[in-house]
């Protein structure tokens, strides 16, 4: 153990996933920060708090889940020669959740601007928010274990 931690290699690791985690860790925090702008004042406090809590409870899942998944390079079928694994699946539909939620809240907050001072106009709700709070969380989860393993010689 103490041999590791004199090993200059482990700390710029180390340092290395400390500064990516907290990059993407921001961009966490203002897509669910965006979300719950959509409840009403009151229930934006206890939305990040719920959400947040059961993102928490599916991360730690999902970390012991990642050696299970990082397994999974089997060709399931293939395009053009090109072989697609579950893993594959699994990050390019995460990818693709991304693109679609961020294109949805620039189009709402840009484009439709005019429909905020509309007084018909709904509120999200509750559980909703909780929802895409804890499937976005779940997307940059995945993005950050993926990035530990990345940086790791071995998996045990």
């Amino acid at each position: 153990m103490i041999e590791y931690l004199s090993d200059p290699t482990i700390w710029l690791s180390f340092v290395t996933l400390a500064l990516l985690e907290i990059i993407l860790g921001i961009d966490n925090i203002i897509f669910i920060s965006i979300i719950a702008e959509k409840l009403p004042p009151e229930r934006r406090g206890p939305a990040r708090l719920v959400g947040l809590s059961l993102a928490l409870l599916m991360r730690i899942l999902l970390l012991f889940s990642i050696t299970w998944m990082i397994k999974l390079t089997a060709p399931v079928f293939q395009v053009l020669d090109h072989g697609f694994s579950w893993r594959d699946i699994i990050l390019f539909s995460g990818g693709l959740f991304l693109l679609a939620k961020a294109t949805i809240e620039i189009y709402e907050t840009v484009e439709a601007h005019e429909s905020r001072s509309d007084p018909s106009r709904v509120a999200a709700g509750f559980a909703g928010v909780i929802v895409q709070i804890i499937l976005i969380d779940a997307v940059f989860s995945i993005d950050s274990i993926l990035t530990a393993v990345g940086l790791t010689d071995e998996l045990r």
